[in-house]
Order: structure tokens, then C-alpha cells, then sequence
């Protein structure tokens, strides 16, 4: 777990992690782009299929905006290779089950679920601006409609 949260204006940690159909996904390599990266639990499941067909569906705009959208799951790539060819998919995900930049980001934490605890992913955003700071912080994101609200926090950028 992340000594200290991170907050809006804090240097965004520096990641590089494998990527649906073999690419490595850092944020190195992302700079001079406003990055959009979510976290989200795990491949093909109803909310994090959502999320992911909401943010999918406004890619172009983002990419107008100057801003690459980056999602990020403890699934394995071939997990994640699936997931894109299922649902059409045109954005980078990337794995990462180390859980390191997970921890990193302060979203692997414990969860709960029928009185029983368990490690997870806790569904978050961040938007990174152009110089790799972080301009804001979604916690515990409710799917439906975030990927708009993203797209309009990048166009106020």
C-alpha cells in the first residue's frame, strides 16, 4: 500500500507494464499526452465491460482532446487480448499483476463483499495532465456516464 494517498497535483508515479497485443504501456512513453488511466478489476465483467464500451465510444473525442485513455487490471494480457477482440476495443490496456503500480496508485486495497475480505481493485481514474502531474482523482467511480465526466475534465484541462 502507498506510504502516503496520492492527491491532485502530485507527480503521477512512473509505471511500464505489459500491453494488449504485446505493447509496453508507460507513462514515459505517453508524455506530452494528457493520460486517462483507470483501473478497473477485471476483464469481461458487467461494470468494468461498461466502462470500457463508455470510454471505447468517446475515444475519438479524447484523442481530440489531446488525451490517451490507458485501462489498467491485475488480468494477465491474453485476458486482456480477449477482452478488446470481444468488445471492439481501440485503447491500450495494460496488465499489471505484480500489483506494484496498483499499490503505487493506491487502488490495490482490501474490499468486501458478503462479510468476506479480499484484496482488490478499487475502480478509480486519474487524469494525468501534460506535464505527468495528476489534475484529478476519481475514487470509487460509479460507471455509468464517467467516461463523459473524463472527457470533460480533459477539455478543461
Amino acid at each position: 500500500m502507498a506510504a502516503e494517498a496520492l492527491k491532485e497535483g502530485d507527480k503521477a508515479p512512473a509505471f511500464s507494464l505489459a500491453g494488449a497485443g504485446g505493447e509496453t504501456i508507460s507513462l514515459a512513453g505517453l508524455k506530452g499526452k494528457a493520460v486517462v488511466l483507470y483501473f478497473y478489476p477485471k476483464d469481461d465483467t458487467s461494470g468494468c465491460t461498461q466502462e470500457a464500451i463508455e470510454f471505447n465510444a468517446l475515444r475519438k473525442d479524447f484523442a481530440a482532446a489531446g488525451a490517451q485513455i490507458v485501462g489498467v487490471s491485475p488480468d494477465p494480457v491474453k485476458a486482456h487480448d480477449k477482452f478488446r477482440a470481444k468488445h471492439g476495443l481501440d485503447f491500450p490496456l495494460a496488465s499489471d499483476e505484480s500489483k506494484a503500480m496498483l499499490e503505487a496508485y493506491g487502488v490495490w486495497v482490501e474490499k468486501s463483499m458478503y462479510g468476506r475480505k479480499y484484496m482488490g481493485v478499487e475502480r478509480t481514474t486519474y487524469l494525468i495532465d501534460k506535464t505527468g502531474r495528476i489534475a484529478r482523482i476519481w475514487r470509487k467511480v460509479k460507471v455509468p456516464g464517467h467516461a463523459a465526466e473524463a472527457l470533460a475534465a480533459v477539455k478543461a484541462l
